[in-house]
């Protein structure tokens, strides 16, 4: 079975509700200043590369305005971060139901990462992105002793 734009559109909605429920699961420091490792970031710096991407894609996509800015400047409490995550999110939400469901299927170079691909695999990427930081996020709440929300749980 293919997805329809309106199916796939929930699958990122379900994905991010999980997101948002591990942002919440976060003690405020540790979200922003906790990292397991000198290499790896905080968790609220994955949280807005994968807002941004979607913030940049999206209005690639729907708009073909394609601009990659942090909507995150000056943001510095959990409370701050999920309003914003919850701004962009209606965003999409509002370009998403009015885009026709070809607009997926245009292939380009992608103005970001360079490789050409379909707007929907471009979506899918960022969608991947997400799931990735997000299992970060499981690790970091597991080692902080915190237990994750249900995975399963959208």
């Amino acid at each position: 079975m293919i997805l329809t734009k309106d199916a796939f559109f929930e699958v990122l909605e379900g994905n991010r509700r999980l997101t948002i429920r591990i942002v919440e699961a976060f003690p405020e420091d540790s979200l922003f200043g906790y990292s397991p490792h000198p290499q790896l970031r905080p968790f609220a710096e994955m949280v807005k590369e994968i807002v941004n991407m979607e913030h940049g894609y999206m209005s690639g996509v729907a708009l073909d305005v394609w601009e990659y800015k942090d909507v995150f400047e000056g943001i510095s409490t959990k409370e701050e971060l999920i309003r914003t995550c919850d701004e962009v999110r209606a965003h999409t939400s509002k370009m998403w139901n009015e885009m026709p469901e070809e607009r997926l299927e245009v292939v380009m170079k992608d103005p970001f990462f360079g490789e050409a691909q379909s707007h929907f695999a471009r979506l899918q990427y960022g969608l991947e992105n997400e799931i990735h930081h997000r299992g970060q996020g499981y690790t970091y709440l597991r080692l902080l002793g915190i237990e994750p929300p249900a995975f399963y749980e959208r």
